[in-house]
């Protein structure tokens, strides 16, 4: 039981927030496909296909960082650094997931199944990005959002078609800008440690620029709905999403580390705000 508690401490099961933020647009994207009626077996390969990638994808993440989780006060216990987890029981364990997920993916269709190769391919390469760029959020914002052509593949959707491109776009710039928040709450240990960031780029200009990209992810998030002749109460949960925003500034403008932190986790309101305007467009 100790080593099964560790091995969702090292896949982040029992903490669920990143599950939620990826499968939030993937949602998204099924019910858009779909014009309100997804296949329900789509949905439960995604949902478990989700929380399987995004466990892999902590697991490879604290394999790449081993070497210098030990010296940030936030993940000096987790499991590899602190001894708990081998890195070679790591690295099968990302293996299983990684295979399970590829399973799930067999029950879609051909085209799904390699567009999948992609999406590890990013949840592979993200984690050791922060070593050689200052953008690793921008990789987690593609990694992140990989799942929506798959959901409008599997759907029977085109990938001509550009409202896909158009909410692909918008997930990144929402996913920048949580992960920056995020990022926040690591600076200072990462600039002692030399971990790259977009919120060690962005600097003093690190509130302006997540709400630009905010403003950038619901301009996209509108414009989709006037592609897609969604209803009001689409453009409602729009609204709702510019108020939550704003108490995401407001909570983090003193830059307190947990208060960061909180406006990171409160971006899960954010994508089951917006699911829920799509959800109630198509059944209202």
């Amino acid at each position: 039981m100790s080593k099964l508690q560790d091995y969702a401490d090292l896949t982040r099961f029992n903490r669920p927030i990143g599950s939620l933020l990826l499968m939030w647009p993937t949602l998204w994207a099924l019910w858009l496909a779909a014009g309100g009626m997804p296949q329900w077996h789509l949905i439960v390969i995604f949902v478990l296909g989700v929380f399987a990638m995004r466990s892999a994808g902590c697991v490879i993440n604290d394999y790449a960082d081993r070497k210098v989780d030990g010296h940030v006060d936030r993940t000096k216990n987790r499991p590899l650094p602190s001894g708990r987890v081998t890195e070679k029981e790591a690295l099968w364990l990302f293996a299983s997931l990684a295979i399970l997920s590829f399973v799930l993916v067999l029950f879609t269709d051909f085209q799904t199944i390699l567009l999948s190769f992609v999406g590890l391919f990013l949840a592979s390469l993200y984690p050791f990005m922060k070593r050689y760029t200052h953008l690793p959020q921008l990789f987690l914002g593609l990694a992140f959002s990989w799942a929506i052509p798959m959901a409008y593949s599997a759907q029977g959707g085109s990938l001509a078609d550009p409202e896909l491109w158009m909410l692909f776009v918008a997930n990144c710039f929402w996913t920048i800008a949580y992960d920056t928040y995020y990022a926040m709450t690591d600076r200072p240990d990462d600039l002692k440690i030399g971990i790259k960031s977009t919120a060690i780029l962005f600097g003093r200009y690190d509130l302006l620029v997540i709400t630009l990209l905010q403003g950038l992810t619901l301009s996209m998030m509108t414009w989709i709905g006037v592609l897609a002749e969604l209803s009001w109460i689409y453009f409602v949960s729009i609204a709702g999403a510019v108020v939550l925003f704003y108490l995401q500034f407001q909570q983090a403008r003193g830059r307190d580390r947990q208060a960061c932190f909180r406006s990171f986790l409160d971006n899960n309101r954010v994508g089951y705000c917006l699911f829920a305007g799509i959800l109630l467009n198509y059944y209202i």
